[in-house]
């Protein structure tokens, strides 16, 4: 793990991989992240538990700091309300008390409110495969492959992957 541990910052974590042939303990930390499937994402907060947890499924997911661009379209684009509906400005405006999706992004982006807390919003985006297919080999660390830690690079896979 390189230099996560430099304050509070906002994780983009992807997993990468499917199901098939994983432990018991490794689908558990999955589901504790809330990525039961490929191709899911969710923005976590940086502490030692997610330090732990990113450690831990390394081999399947990858991860770095999203930019707020990234987590505004994330909100925009991707975001869920429970009941498969959208995300949209007058339920964050109406029920969460926010001025805008912009200031939602911001206020996640900055780790001030943590997507698991906020009532109706689910804390998975589900993606599409990136356009134009992993630049590397999906079991491999990253940068020869697309697994475990890439930085800010995780920001250009998510926007192909929105």
């Amino acid at each position: 793990m390189k230099a996560l541990s430099e304050g509070k910052r906002c994780i983009a974590v992807i997993r990468v991989r499917g199901n098939v042939g994983i432990s018991k303990e490794l689908e558990e930390t999955f589901r504790q992240m809330h990525l039961t499937r490929k191709n899911h994402a969710t923005l976590i907060l940086n502490s030692p538990s997610s330090e732990g947890m990113l450690r831990k499924v390394k081999d399947y997911a990858t991860w770095g700091e999203a930019s707020l661009e990234i987590v505004a379209e994330l909100l925009t684009e991707r975001g869920m309300l429970s009941g498969n509906r959208r995300l949209t400005e007058d339920y964050v405006k109406d029920s969460l008390g926010y001025e805008s999706l912009a200031a939602l992004a911001k206020e996640v982006y900055e780790t001030r409110v943590d997507l698991r807390n906020l009532k109706g919003v689910k804390p998975l985006f589900r993606l599409h495969p990136p356009r134009k297919g992993f630049r590397g080999y999906t079991k491999r660390a990253y940068p020869k492959g697309e697994l475990g830690y890439r930085g800010e690079e995780i920001n250009s896979l998510l926007k192909r992957m929105i």
